[in-house]
């Protein structure tokens, strides 16, 4: 191997769009080709998980890789999964497998000897196996119960060799099996976000408005009757930017922050003394204290605006948003 070959930025791009091209082309071969044997592998999988059962996935080397991501996706999509490396499973890990579960057997050539060592084991215990290979006539083809074809041309390894290509179509048909579950099943965001209590996504699709707004003593509000100055003084009392204006039902009025105080002192210098109702913003942005908390964002970002009046379904002020939060509760 020589390591001192020079490095030619042309043929660096040019070498990395084929790997790319011949990859999609993989990919492409595989989506023009699903039929009647993916129908039934999608069939069998919701008899099974109606069933109460799990899809176990089982691979080696590159294709159990791609296969454990695969049981991720598809537990936390609403598909129970789990990734079982056979290897493993022959000092102990079978244990993993019930009799009412689905064994998916992944190996492209289909004569894995590590991955066909376990069939017996679990063929004795009653649990069907699919193969998804390319060469549904290998022995893990004739072993199997159902086959899933996944025909790729060539690898993208100059040798032919290293899993490129095979293992990125193996992630496509397997996100696309994932997603066609979740559609049969009908599988909601609710549903999913039961699954990502954590992280970004967990704070995308569980966070809501009422979670991240100021109440009681941390957020400014007034009645129409009040002056500017009593509208600075309650901001100042809540260390708010902004004060928000509501009659005697608590529906909202209105909305007045420091920037509207700064603007109206440029054209009155008696300001303090003016009613709020005379220079307050009538009919402010608000959002329902239920949405979801990134929504919060698509309306300052659309409307330049940093507090947002938070209310409930029949109208009435419930909170205020300030963009200075956003960040502490990971929103932004």
């Amino acid at each position: 191997m020589n390591t001192n070959k020079s490095v030619d930025p042309q043929h660096v791009i040019s070498l990395a769009q084929e790997v790319m091209t011949i990859e999609i082309n993989g990919v492409t071969k595989v989506r023009d080709e699903l039929g009647e044997p993916f129908v039934a592998l999608v069939k069998k999988c919701l008899e099974i998980l109606h069933a109460g059962g799990k899809l176990v996935l089982c691979g080696v080397g590159k294709s159990g890789h791609i296969s454990k991501k695969l049981a991720a996706t598809l537990a936390s999509t609403g598909a129970r999964s789990v990734f079982m490396h056979p290897v493993e499973a022959m000092h102990g890990d079978l244990g993993v497998v019930s009799p009412q579960d689905l064994l998916l057997a992944v190996s492209y050539s289909g004569e894995t000897d590590e991955l066909l060592r376990v069939l017996p084991a679990v063929k004795r215990m009653g649990v069907p196996i699919v193969a998804i290979t390319g060469k549904a006539e290998s022995r893990l083809g004739q072993f199997s119960d159902m086959v899933v074809p996944m025909p790729v041309e060539r690898e993208a390894c100059p040798f032919n060799l290293a899993p490129t290509t095979t293992t990125t179509a193996l992630l496509a048909l397997g996100d696309a099996l994932a997603m066609v579950l979740l559609d049969c099943q009908d599988f909601q965001l609710s549903d999913y976000a039961k699954n990502h209590p954590a992280g970004a996504i967990g704070r995308t699709i569980t966070l809501t408005v009422k979670d991240c707004m100021r109440v009681g003593e941390h957020c400014a509000v007034v009645h129409p009757g009040a002056t500017v100055r009593e509208a600075l003084l309650a901001m100042t009392k809540a260390r708010d930017g902004a004060v928000a204006i509501v009659d005697d039902n608590d529906t909202l009025l209105g909305i007045f922050t420091d920037g509207d105080f700064r603007r109206a002192m440029t054209t009155n210098d008696q300001v303090l003394t003016v009613p709020i109702e005379s220079v307050m913003t009538r009919g402010p942005v608000s959002i329902n204290q239920k949405q979801m908390a990134v929504e919060i964002l698509k309306l300052i970002e659309h409307r330049k605006i940093d507090d947002v009046c938070a209310v409930d379904d029949a109208g009435k002020f419930v909170g205020m948003v300030d963009i200075q939060d956003l960040p502490k509760f990971k929103v932004m």
